[in-house]
């Protein structure tokens, strides 16, 4: 007999779980390449009928939501996690730049199916509060003398933003790979003006620094 819970709902399958799964990681990179893909397409690919995805999400426009949630919250805990009290600009960017550099392919996600779905205003409301943490870090690195001034933080922020995602388009349609996270990383600090030997030492302080902490973590576990 069939347990149910508190609610008197009957617990998902675990098979349904799974399917739940696939279909969203499935639709994540269909939609992500094409925004135009089908559900029938979706459901072709993970291997399951039109009908199972119907019966995790109610329409296209549901399942897309669903997405762009996920990629939002994913971004938001990366940049949540990166973020250590007190530390100078440039370190702050960096983690910043590196924590989101690692969920690139959420963002990537995020910035295809919201500009198509959602609206650009949508997306710079959802971006807002990981976009005001880089603009206020790189207010305080042009005050100390860290970030170049040339233009306003917002505008260099934007212009930051754009670089990481065409970095990420072509890590991701071509053979080059930065399995460390160092060379995008870099990238970007020296397109904020820092100089590129400054800007490689700190990737690489930051990288070695969060290896030994995951380390340690594995020690004490």
């Amino acid at each position: 007999m069939q347990t149910t819970d508190a609610l008197g709902r009957t617990p998902r399958r675990s098979d349904a779980r799974s399917n739940r799964r696939r279909i969203l990681a499935i639709a994540r990179q269909r939609l992500r390449d094409d925004p135009d893909a089908s559900l029938d397409s979706i459901a072709q690919a993970a291997g399951v009928a039109r009908r199972t995805i119907y019966g995790h999400f109610s329409s296209r426009e549901a399942l897309v939501a669903e997405l762009t949630q996920e990629a939002d919250q994913v971004l938001r805990q990366a940049f949540a996690t990166a973020g250590t009290p007190g530390v100078d600009p440039l370190e702050a960017m960096t983690r910043m730049v590196l924590s989101g550099w690692a969920v690139r392919d959420q963002y990537r996600t995020l910035i295809s199916l919201g500009r198509r779905h959602l609206g650009d205003e949508a997306i710079r409301a959802t971006l807002a509060p990981v976009r005001d943490e880089a603009v206020a870090t790189l207010r305080r690195g042009q005050r100390q003398g860290v970030f170049a001034d040339h233009v306003p933080a917002p505008v260099l922020a934007q212009a930051l933003e754009a670089l990481m995602l065409a970095l990420a388009e072509e890590n991701a349609a071509s053979a080059w790979a930065d399995p460390t996270n160092e060379a995008a990383a870099t990238a970007f600090l020296v397109a904020a003006g820092v100089a590129p030997q400054a800007a490689a030492l700190q990737v690489r302080d930051v990288v070695s620094e969060a290896a030994v902490s995951r380390g340690r973590a594995a020690g004490a576990g």
